[in-house]
């Protein structure tokens, strides 16, 4: 799959999902560099703009992660984590705060669990960090 400039879908979105594909098939690991702005600007005959966006597209899904010292590199998978559910529990889904992204440490797109028990104490969790069961009937 190459960019098609003359496509109703924008070239950064198409760039996000070439690259997300990689991931997905595999071809791109897990701790693998993309690449700089630069380099995949050219190799995709974009403007370095359109690969910002594409960046940060899918740095909000939670595929990649960008730092300083090491540029942008596929995300790692976090080892999950077995989390019963309590008998009257529930669960909610939701974007963590600012604070709690700084307090957990938490890669942009990566949502939060609030497990609530029957008595409604409330505990957080990363999502990707936990793979929620119910208990036995």
């Amino acid at each position: 799959m190459t960019i098609d400039p003359y496509s109703h879908t924008p070239v950064y979105v198409q760039l996000a999902d070439l690259i997300r594909a990689r991931i997905e098939s595999g071809e791109l690991t897990p701790g693998a560099p993309l690449g700089s702005e630069l380099q995949l600007s050219q190799e995709h005959g974009i403007g370095r703009d359109a690969v910002r966006m594409a960046i940060a597209l899918l740095r909000s899904e939670g595929l990649v992660k960008t730092s300083r010292p090491t540029g942008t590199r596929v995300r790692q998978v976090p080892q999950r984590r077995q989390v019963e559910v309590p008998p009257g529990g529930s669960v909610i889904a939701r974007m963590p705060s600012g604070r709690e992204r700084r307090v957990m440490q938490l890669d942009e797109g990566v949502p939060v669990l609030e497990i609530r028990d029957a008595k409604g104490d409330i505990e957080v969790m990363a999502g990707d960090e936990v793979e929620l069961t119910r208990p036995p009937d």
